[in-house]
């Protein structure tokens, strides 16, 4: 890969990456209602979800699936409901997420839900396609192992914005849990986004090019 090329696919993700988007808010989301060690479980989870999407990217996978009004209609409306179905389990579990000593509990299944929310994102197939293409290297190495080399980092760059964000809520969430009706809505209040961030989704259309 030519290095300017390089340099500027780096300059831009990193930008990418700071800039807010739902993988952050769902994050931040997850965090402020059930605690830190959820939050990254969430993040690690997102940021593997991510991977699939850039493997399947680069094996034309997401360009089949973004071409099919069928199949994008599919997988956006199945990653719609589990984060809408996420959202009310956040908000009905209010009245239990008030202590700091239940924080660890459910990694396992912060890590699985964010795995899905992330995969079954069309969204982020669709960016992958967009972004990624812009800086191969066509007389390069394999055009399939730059994709997956720039979407890995493009990953590893949005997990450490996904980090700090969890870090920053965390801490809000620390100087709220002596107040157990604040720490409701609190949590209610997430559930109400995670479930917001799913009608969202609901409502992407497919990429005119798909």
């Amino acid at each position: 890969m030519i290095e300017t090329n390089f340099w500027l696919f780096l300059a831009a993700a990193c930008v990418i990456a700071a800039v807010p988007g739902p993988g952050i808010f769902y994050v931040a989301a997850r965090t402020l209602s059930e605690g830190r060690a959820s939050g990254f479980a969430s993040t690690a989870g997102t940021a593997l979800g991510g991977l699939v999407h850039v493997v399947a990217g680069s094996l034309g996978i997401s360009a089949i699936i973004l071409a099919s009004a069928e199949l994008f209609a599919a997988v956006k409306f199945v990653g719609a409901l589990y984060l809408v179905w996420l959202g009310i389990r956040t908000f009905r579990s209010a009245g239990r997420a008030l202590s700091l000593e239940s924080e660890s509990t459910g990694d396992k299944r912060a890590f699985r839900d964010g795995v899905l929310v992330e995969a079954l994102n069309p969204k982020t197939a669709a960016f992958f396609l967009a972004f990624i293409p812009q800086f191969l290297d066509p007389a390069g190495a394999s055009p399939t192992l730059q994709f997956i080399m720039l979407g890995a980092i493009s990953v590893a760059l949005n997990t450490l914005a996904d980090i700090v964000v969890v870090l920053m809520a965390s801490a809000t969430r620390t100087q709220l849990i002596g107040r157990p009706q604040l720490m409701r809505r609190l949590t209610q209040g997430s559930g109400v986004f995670i479930a917001g961030l799913g009608l969202s989704l609901a409502l992407v259309r497919r990429p005119a090019n798909g």
